[in-house]
Formats: structure tokens, sequence, C-alpha cells
């Protein structure tokens, strides 16, 4: 299985979908609880949610395998991103603080160090690859970092999640002109809305959201109730579905014309 399924585009737009793997190693199969073997903590059914941005041209990147083998989203150096609870590099708890491992059956340090050289180094050398391609041939590159998680897990945030929950790294991972029309849009529509609340961004977006180098990123992490069921089997909404995606189409949309018209204003 290798790491990631890339898809080329033709702007300077990459969609990175870091969660959505369903893929396990021998090792990490054997070893979950029956409650983790559902795959709870998945970003289920993005790829399908964002089908929209392959139509304007946009880069996708999907990874293969489920975050309970590697966490994509996370540093390797295994740093925590937030000071109230979350999961590493590596999770051994789900969101609700189950155990993700059997005693004794999580896999071994080795076997860990293997996952960061095989699945998580290609996966952000495939992105920062883009990116230079990008800023090559354009002179600037966007990120966009799609995420989904269920509505309501009272270990990681009180009350029910917003529907759209945008993290630009608190405003460092893209320029203010930006965040500022992301937030006149969003005032604009039925759906509730947060920018830099619980999810300020993780690895991904501080890590390449770095507007100095012509690089400018941002999160979403979509509540999942607006789209699915959040229990298993985690079945697909149509209805609801059809609903949220010309939202998220014109968020997507109005991100990437917006960094792309401030390099067209300095071009002229």
């Amino acid at each position: 299985m290798t790491p990631f399924h890339y898809i080329p585009g033709s702007i300077p737009l990459l969609i990175s979908i870091p969660h959505a793997g369903t893929s396990l190693t021998k090792e990490v199969e054997t070893g979950l609880t029956n409650e983790a073997k559902s795959l709870p903590d998945t970003d289920w059914h993005v790829k399908r949610l964002y089908q929209f941005a392959l139509d304007m041209g946009a880069h996708m990147i999907v990874a293969n395998y489920s975050r309970f083998v590697i966490d994509l989203n996370r540093p390797a150096d295994d740093q925590p991103l937030y000071n109230t609870a979350t999961t590493g590099l590596f999770p051994t708890t789900l969101f609700n603080g189950s155990p993700v491992y059997k005693d004794g059956q999580a896999p071994s340090a080795e076997t860990r160090k293997e996952y960061l050289k095989q699945i998580w180094i290609p996966y952000h050398q495939q992105i920062q690859s883009v990116l230079t391609q990008f800023k090559d041939e354009f002179g600037y590159a966007v990120l966009f970092d799609a995420h989904s998680i269920a509505s309501c897990i009272p270990r990681l945030f009180d009350g029910p999640l917003p529907d759209l929950n945008i993290g630009t790294n608190t405003d460092k991972s893209c320029k203010s002109q930006t965040v500022t029309e992301l937030k006149n849009y969003c005032l604009s529509q039925n759906y509730s809305w947060i920018i830099n609340g619980r999810f300020k961004g993780g690895h991904i977006t501080r890590a390449y959201g770095l507007p100095e180098q012509h690089q400018h990123a941002m999160q979403l992490e979509l509540a999942q109730t607006n789209y699915m069921t959040e229990k298993p089997p985690f079945s697909w909404d149509q209805k609801k579905a059809s609903q949220l995606m010309p939202v998220l189409k014109n968020i997507v949309t109005l991100f990437y014309q917006s960094v792309a018209e401030q390099y067209s204003q300095v071009s002229e």
C-alpha cells in the first residue's frame, strides 16, 4: 500500500486530506480494541465532499493509512499542538478517551519509526514538492487542509462543535485580508462557524502556511453531523451533504481567489 493517493491538477491549489485513510498495518490491526476496529476517529467521506475541487483544477493528496497507524497532521517530534486534550503522532486513545489498543498490543517503537519513515515523511515530502512546483510556476502556493470530526466529543470540547471550524494558525498561515474575506462570507451563510476556535490548524497548516514564503494555508474542520451519521457504519447522508457542499465550494473558491488576487495586484 502506498502512503497516499495524489491527483494532479492545473491551478496552484492543493487539497490535503490526511485523516480519511482506513488501511491498517498488520501490527495495528491485530492490536486494536473492539471499539477502535470501527475506526471512529476517521474523517469519513471527506474526499467525496471535495470532489468539486478537482473540477476547479485543484491538486489533491489523500492519505491511505488510518491515523491509528500514524497521524499525518501531527509533528514528527510528537510535540502537542494544543494545551487541552488531544491525540499524538501515534494515537493510543480514541477521541472519547477509550484505548485504541488492547493491553500490551500497541506497535513497538521500532515499528513506529518505520511508519514515520515510510508513511509520514513521504506524505509531507509530496506536499512540499507540490507547493514548490506551484511557486516555481505561479509565484505562490495555496494549501487547503480538509478535515471532519464528530460534532460532540466532551473530552475535546464543551458542547456541540460549530458546523464550520476554520483554522489559520491564529492568522499566521495566510494574510489578514484573506481572513477578513472568510469572516465576511461566513456571516452571509446559515451554518454556525468559528475562526481559530478549538481548531486553529494542525501541523500541516502550521508547517506550510508561510505567507512570507508565498505559501498560504488554512484548515477546515467540519462537524460530521452535517453530511453523515456519526455512529457506525458512518453512512453518507446525501440530503445533508448536498446542502453543505455548495458552502464548502464557496469557502475553497474564496480562499484560493483571495490569495491569487493578492499576487495579481502585485504583478500589475
